[in-house]
C-alpha cells in the first residue's frame, strides 16, 4: 500500500482530499437531516487533509515522482477518457430523464479510471480505492431505492468516505516518509 515517492503520496492526499470534499458536498443535495452534520464534518476533514497534504507536497516537490514524460502523457489520456465517459453518460442519463443516477454513474467512471492510474504511478493503495469506489457506485442505486434515499446522498457519502480515508492514509504514508 506504500507509495514509491513521498511527493506522490502527499499529492494523492491533496487530490483525494479535494474530491472527498466535493463528494461530501454533492451528498448534501438532499440527504436525510441527520446526515447533514457528518457530511459537513467529512467535507471539513477532507479540506484539512488537503491543506496538510499540499504543504507536504510542497516540501518534497524537488524529490522523486512516478510522473515522467511518459506516465504524465498516459495519465492525461486516462483522465481525458474519464472526463469524456463521465460527461457522455451524464448527458445520456439526463436526456432519458434519469438525472438522479448521474452521481452513481460518475462514481463508477471515477472508480474504474483509478485502476490504470494506480498501475501508472505504482501506488497499490489506489487499486483498493478504485475497487471500493466502483463498489459504492454499483451499490448506490439499489441501496438508495431500497431505503428511499437520494442516490446523490448515498453515492456522495460512500465515495467521500472512501476518498477521505485514502487521503488521510496517503498523508500518513507521506509523513512517515514511505
Amino acid at each position: 500500500m506504500i507509495a514509491e515517492h513521498v511527493r506522490d503520496a502527499a499529492a494523492t492526499a491533496v487530490v483525494f482530499g479535494f474530491f472527498a470534499s466535493s463528494w461530501f458536498g454533492w451528498a448534501q443535495e438532499a440527504p436525510p437531516p441527520r446526515w447533514r452534520k457528518p457530511l459537513v464534518a467529512g467535507a471539513v476533514a477532507a479540506v484539512l487533509v488537503l491543506v496538510v497534504g499540499a504543504l507536504v507536497t510542497w516540501q518534497h516537490w524537488s524529490e522523486g515522482t512516478a510522473f515522467t514524460a511518459e506516465t504524465s502523457r498516459a495519465f492525461g489520456i486516462v483522465v481525458g477518457i474519464e472526463f469524456g465517459l463521465a460527461a457522455l453518460g451524464a448527458g445520456i442519463l439526463a436526456a432519458v430523464r434519469h438525472r438522479d443516477i448521474i452521481p452513481a454513474w460518475i462514481a463508477f467512471v471515477v472508480g474504474v479510471h483509478l485502476f490504470p492510474v494506480a498501475a501508472l504511478i505504482n501506488y497499490p493503495l489506489i487499486h483498493v480505492v478504485a475497487a471500493l469506489i466502483t463498489l459504492v457506485a454499483v451499490a448506490a442505486v439499489p441501496v438508495a431505492r431500497h431505503r428511499a434515499l437520494p442516490v446523490s446522498a448515498v453515492t456522495g457519502l460512500g465515495t467521500g468516505s472512501v476518498l477521505l480515508t485514502a487521503a488521510a492514509s496517503s498523508l500518513v504514508i507521506a509523513l512517515l516518509g514511505y
